[in-house]
């Protein structure tokens, strides 16, 4: 009974906030965090050789049990207990986590992460190092980690040692457009215990990769099945929190649709077949509405998509720039059946998905199962002739470049230049 009425008594960010930061103990402090350098820093690898997510400033690609004894450059490392709070922020070598079986993350999924980037940039001859956004990033993992009963922790501490970070491994970096140095914040529950309940202990850790850009030779558009058969979220679910176990269960789905030739599927949701995301990306669709307006849609933030900071952006620089030619910007409910009676109709402009990885994604055909007794088929996305994107896709995709890499000065990057020494600041 005690459990439930806390339960109850938790459910609002603030309170939950106020539960995990309870009894005035100590939050994450930048001021107290220490540095071990490695004593065997990594060779770089050349920019070309770079493939997502598999090169870390940590380790090798393809790590052989010989490689993966030694240590290389560095990760974030901060602990916390119920008892304690949170303790002194640590970057050290990168290294193995020692984590006993019955750890409460391999058990039941206390787990969270995020996903961004940190650029470098020679804007009138100032070298800099720019990070993407960190605050926002920041502030939804703490949305995420509180919601499964993970500890809060102050955005604004966490992105300056994040910051710092960064500088550390910025020689990870290439001095190329299109690259970047992927980020990924992690907290793990790490209470050793197989009863369920809230972890007395956890860990928030970043790691961090070096990538190329994600279309190397130019957009290619991509080919989605949109389904009945799976759902990915639901309302009142956790489908707008960036959860480990929000991606697992999704891979089965994505491998049964790339068997029958598609690059991704797209995620339906109710017997109306509302569209909610294509595979881990937000989506975005451009039409003209039966009335004549000129519209660019996305799904609404009702819980059941992820609220993307590349969502937000997109929805920002749409308004910003293609309200002054026409064009609607909404976030709001819309079908698949709609896209397939715009296609039909010669209404459908183009489709594309958001996403930190690739940024924006172009879509060059949706195949749908029709729905619940309906006719399979396909919808045909236009793209401009010669090209695999459409123009407000190729537009808003050239827009976010020149914020991440500095040509268009904005509020969405925090700055520092390019020293060892230095610390990033707002």
């Amino acid at each position: 009974m005690l459990r439930s009425s806390l339960l109850r008594v938790i459910r609002t960010p603030q309170a939950l906030r106020a539960y995990s930061t309870q009894a005035g103990l100590p939050d994450i402090d930048a001021s107290k965090l220490t540095i071990t350098r490695t004593q065997t820093p990594k060779a770089l690898k050349k920019p070309e050789d770079l493939i997502f997510g598999r090169n870390f400033t940590g380790i090798p690609a393809f790590p052989t049990t010989k490689s993966m004894n030694k240590t290389y450059d560095h990760m974030l490392s901060i602990e916390w207990t119920a008892r304690s709070g949170w303790a002194a922020p640590r970057i050290i070598p990168y290294q193995n986590l020692s984590l006993d079986p019955a750890t409460c993350v391999f058990h039941y999924g206390f787990e969270c992460f995020e996903g961004m980037k940190a650029y470098r940039s020679n804007v009138n001859g100032k070298p800099s190092i720019r990070i993407f956004r960190p605050h926002n990033n920041m502030r939804r993992l703490n949305k995420s980690s509180v919601r499964i009963a993970l500890p809060a922790f102050s955005v604004e501490e966490m992105t300056k040692c994040l910051a710092t970070f960064v500088n550390l491994e910025q020689r990870f970096i290439p001095d190329k457009r299109g690259y970047s140095l992927y980020l990924r914040p992690t907290m793990i529950g790490t209470q050793s215990t197989l009863g369920v309940g809230s972890p007395g202990s956890a860990l928030l850790f970043v790691i961090a990769s070096p990538v190329g850009p994600y279309y190397p030779t130019g957009f290619k558009a991509v080919s989605l099945e949109a389904t009945s058969r799976y759902i990915r979220a639901w309302p009142g679910g956790v489908g707008d929190m960036k959860l480990g176990g929000n991606y697992a269960p999704c891979i089965v789905p994505q491998l049964d649709a790339a068997s029958r030739g598609f690059h991704q599927n797209l995620w339906l949701f109710g017997e109306e077949g509302y569209v909610t995301e294509v595979g881990t990306m937000n989506l975005f669709t451009a039409w003209i509405t039966p009335e004549g307006r000129k519209e660019i849609v996305t799904a609404p933030l009702d819980g059941t998509i992820l609220e993307g900071i590349t969502r937000d952006c997109i929805l920002a620089l749409a308004r910003e720039h293609l309200t002054k030619e026409g064009w609607e910007v909404s976030e709001r409910k819309f079908t698949i059946g709609e896209m397939a009676k715009a296609a039909d109709e010669g209404r459908l402009v183009e489709a594309f998905g958001s996403g930190t990885a690739a940024v924006v994604s172009p879509i060059r055909r949706i195949a749908w199962d029709g729905g619940i007794g309906g006719t399979p088929r396909d919808i045909m996305i236009p793209l401009q002739e010669g090209k695999e994107a459409g123009a407000l896709a190729e537009r808003l995709w050239k827009w976010m470049e020149e914020r991440q890499y500095g040509d268009v000065e904005s509020e969405w990057r925090l700055v520092s230049p390019t020293h060892p020494s230095s610390t990033l600041t707002r």
